[in-house]
């Protein structure tokens, strides 16, 4: 099988699967492909947007663009350092007392047990969880 992409008159853009390129024009011959949004079959083939990477050395230590990824997952990590109160063990019972107005409202992270997820879920209180990545210069 190979996907195609494909676009009508109108120029909407869609995805086609036959087998080979002759079933791809065979298929367009009889009037067999069709636009799903306007179902026009004034029908063609467009480049696909694709890319392959040529590599001539294995790298077994680092999966590829690894520096890219250190610095967006320190952009994160810099990113709630900075702007989110660390309440740390008390994440629930601070997130109850924004949540029914004792305190001021503010972005806060911290750590939670199962429980205290369930008792947070069952209040109606949004939350969500991301793991926190080590700094490299940090000690584990």
């Amino acid at each position: 099988m190979i996907a195609f992409d494909l676009q009508c008159a109108e120029g909407h853009i869609f995805e086609g699967w036959f087998d080979n390129n002759e079933a791809f024009k065979e298929q367009k011959k009889k009037n067999l492909i069709s636009c799903p949004i306007c179902n026009s079959m004034d029908v063609s083939k467009i480049l696909s947007p694709i890319a392959i990477k040529k590599t001539t050395q294995f790298q077994k230590d680092a999966p590829p663009h690894h520096d890219q990824l250190t610095e967006i997952s320190e952009k994160i990590v810099d990113y709630v350092e900075k702007n989110f109160d660390n309440v740390g063990c008390d994440f629930a019972k601070e997130a109850l007392k924004i949540h029914y107005g004792a305190t001021e409202p503010r972005n806060i992270r911290g750590v939670s047990t199962p429980e205290e997820e369930k008792v947070l879920n069952k209040e109606g209180i949004q939350y969500f969880k991301i793991p926190m990545p080590q700094r490299p210069d940090s000690e584990s």
